[in-house]
């Protein structure tokens, strides 16, 4: 059965290209097309499509303020259109918290060069996210304008107020199977990996972490080098915790937590030095989580906490397999919580998870587990 998507962008030069190249897959199907944000609510009402792509900039309403009215009328994954600035990053970063699945940078010369390179993301794109969201779709109903929206205008950090779990449109997840209760451990270095829906996954679990936090933290999230910096600021404004984009020799220390730069590639040493490399054209991720784990697992052998959050793919397995041959434990998200079961699933099915917790429950274990 096809996947049946609505296109919604005030370019029409956009809406053709994009219709044009999704209707190139025998297995999507456009079933119409928007160029405001109250067409897109309208048509999202009427068409009942798989998924939504949406542009930010445009007439009578734009696409954060019809991503929210979409959450909470007809949730409907959406994949948001970005441009690939700081301003492009803050805004996308709003839309995700809004209740958008993902991303792609609008990128016109881009769809003018490498027509096959970008047909082949975005119809990979929609086809899992229409797959995983059959399901993560049913639990969006109840959706509510996030804390960390209206927080971004406040005069005043946010470090030390306490974030709603529900910091996303999204209702919460179901409960995740029975792990047992956390090992505590004096760890050296908590890692956590993510792919799609990590910026909203990420903030939950952070947000729930005191000042106090007693282990360093790494953070890969996979995510375009002009949002990297963005991300680790709105992060920061959340937390109590400190968060900040890791640039290299920053030094890893209690209740700092180090996001790996969009594009590179961030190592650890047994000295407590971050290392950020150049991104390899070889791996299919820049940041990769397995590089980050790996450098962990040689660096700190049995004292890492490590953590598999929501994504597409497989990244963060052979990463954990190296991390589980040192002594160290690995922890995954549940598949009831996550956007894509894709990351925690390839550890889950590869033996490698000494635990498996929702969401919510990531953020409160993480602080039991670290004396």
């Amino acid at each position: 059965m096809a996947v049946k998507v609505l296109v919604v962008d005030d370019s029409g030069f956009f809406r053709r290209r994009v219709s044009e190249i999704l209707s190139a897959d025998p297995n999507i199907q456009v079933v119409g097309t928007a160029t405001n944000g109250r067409e897109a609510i309208d048509q999202a009402q009427a068409l009942k499509p798989d998924v939504i792509t949406m542009d930010y900039e445009m007439p009578m309403m734009d696409g954060i303020t019809a991503v929210r009215q979409i959450m909470q009328r007809c949730p409907t994954p959406v994949l948001m259109f970005s441009s690939l600035t700081h301003e492009g990053a803050r805004v996308t970063l709003d839309a995700l918290d809004a209740g958008a699945v993902d991303f792609l940078p609008k990128n016109f010369e881009d769809i003018s060069r490498h027509p096959a390179k970008v047909k082949q993301l975005l119809c990979e794109k929609i086809h899992t996210i229409a797959r995983s969201n059959r399901r993560y779709g049913s639990h969006l109903g109840t959706s509510t304008t996030s804390p960390s929206l209206s927080s971004r205008t406040a005069p005043v950090s946010t470090r030390h107020a306490t974030a709603s779990p529900a910091a996303t449109g999204h209702a919460q997840p179901a409960p995740a199977a029975n792990s047992p209760a956390p090992r505590r451990k004096a760890y050296r270095l908590v890692a956590i990996g993510t792919s799609t829906g990590g910026p909203v996954a990420l903030q939950r679990v952070l947000t729930q972490l005191p000042a106090s936090f007693p282990a360093p933290i790494v953070l890969i999230q996979h995510m375009p080098a002009a949002f990297t910096k963005a991300f680790a600021e709105r992060l920061d404004k959340l937390c109590k915790i400190q968060v900040k984009e890791a640039e290299d020799g920053d030094l890893l220390r209690p209740g700092l937590a180090l996001l790996a730069p969009g594009g590179k590639q961030m190592m650890v040493d047994g000295r407590g030095t971050v290392r950020i490399l150049p991104g390899d054209e070889r791996l299919n991720y820049r940041p990769c989580v397995d590089v980050t784990f790996g450098s962990a697992a040689k660096a700190y052998q049995d004292k890492v906490l490590a953590v598999v959050l929501t994504g597409m793919g497989a990244d963060g397995r052979e990463g954990a397999r190296m991390l589980k041959q040192s002594g160290s434990q690995v922890w995954t998200q549940d598949e009831a919580s996550c956007v894509i079961y894709g990351m925690p699933m390839a550890v889950a099915k590869a033996n490698l998870s000494d635990a498996v917790y929702g969401l919510d429950e990531i953020g409160r274990h993480l602080s039991e587990a670290c004396i």
